[in-house]
Formats: C-alpha cells, structure tokens, sequence
C-alpha cells in the first residue's frame, strides 16, 4: 500500500511538472489576442508619427516585437514597406511569396486586406524567428489606405 501511495504522488508531481512545462512552452508564442493587439497598436502609430518612422521603428526597433509576435507591412502590389522579424525583405516585391507547400503567403495577406479590410489569413508555413522553424502561421491585418499591417501567430 505504501508502494502505490508513493507511486500515485510521484506520478501527480510529474504530470503537474509536465502541465508547468506545456505552460511555459505556450507563453513563448504569442496569442491572437496579442496579434490583434499589436496590430492595432501599429495602426495607432502610424496615424501618429507618420510611415517613414513608423516602419523603422516597426522594423529596427523593438516596441513592436514580442517573442515570436512582430509587425509588418505590405503595400497593396506586395511590396514589403517593414518587416519585424527580417529587415531584408524592407523593399522587396514579394507578392510571389510562396510556403513550401506553394500557398501565396503574401498574397493571401492581400487578399484578406481587399475583401473584408481586416481579419486573419489562412494557414501557410513560415520561419518562426524564435524557433528557426517552418511552423504553421496565420496572419491578423488590417487595412490602411494602401496598405496592409499585419501581425501572426505560430500555431502550436
């Protein structure tokens, strides 16, 4: 009896560790709530300071990055304006964007922005910053005047 008593609080110490581990492993990704969140706080900033510092800061600074959460925008052709997490994509056409699945990324974000001026994408695979892994993503953006602000989340 003794046995099966230690064995049962064993086995409860363990699980708990294990449910402490599974919590600890989700804060290290961002909600769709904090996407929205900061996606929003973007649109605010760019209103408020202008495009031109807005993208820097969205871009080399660090008030719009959060674990794996960061900003970027596209103009209404796919042109990258700022991007979070890789500042080489700043500039670059990427309406062609495909994930290796061949899903156009970039333009689903458009998409999305066109028809119902906010919401989320569907799923494609993208580097997560934080991992360096390909992992399912979607995508929260919302449309201002000709562009698109966007924020995703890595699903787990």
């Amino acid at each position: 009896m003794k046995f099966l008593a230690a064995f049962k609080t064993m086995m409860g110490v363990g699980l708990m560790g294990l449910s402490l581990v599974g919590a600890a492993h989700a804060a290290e990704y961002g909600t769709a709530a904090e996407a929205e969140a900061m996606v929003k706080k973007a649109v605010t900033y760019i209103k408020a300071n202008g495009p031109d510092k807005a993208y820097e800061e969205f871009t080399n600074g660090k008030s719009f990055k959060d674990r794996d959460l960061y900003v970027f925008v596209y103009d209404m052709t796919g042109k990258n304006l700022a991007h979070g997490a890789n500042a080489k994509l700043v500039g670059k056409d990427l309406s062609g964007l495909r994930d290796p699945e061949g899903k156009m990324i970039v333009q689903m974000v458009l998409d999305t922005a066109k028809t119902k001026g906010k919401g989320w994408t569907g799923e494609f695979k993208f580097r997560n910053p934080v991992t360096e892994k390909l992992e399912p993503k979607i995508v929260y953006v919302e449309r201002a005047g000709d562009t698109v602000i966007g924020a995703g989340i890595y699903k787990q």
